[in-house]
């Protein structure tokens, strides 16, 4: 994983973590969507790519990043 600025560090502290609520998680995944850097996408898609996760959050993780990727298209 390339290094990360502490806000995308906390947020995939919480997206990970599988004691929290599924509405915290869904929450910070829609986060990294909303920032919509490049740091924010390649977390998006450790996020996807970790089979430890809930397939509900991974799937939105892809959806996520999808986002990103066609908001950066028109850029």
């Amino acid at each position: 994983m390339a290094e990360q600025p502490n806000s995308l560090k906390k947020l995939v502290a919480i997206a990970t973590d599988l004691e929290l609520s599924g509405d915290l998680r869904i929450n910070a995944i829609a986060q990294f969507g909303k920032i919509g850097t490049h740091a924010a996408l390649v977390a998006l898609l450790d996020i996807v790519e970790n089979e430890a996760l809930v397939w509900k959050d991974r799937i939105f993780a892809l959806k996520q990043a999808e986002r990103i990727l066609k908001l950066t298209k028109g850029a």
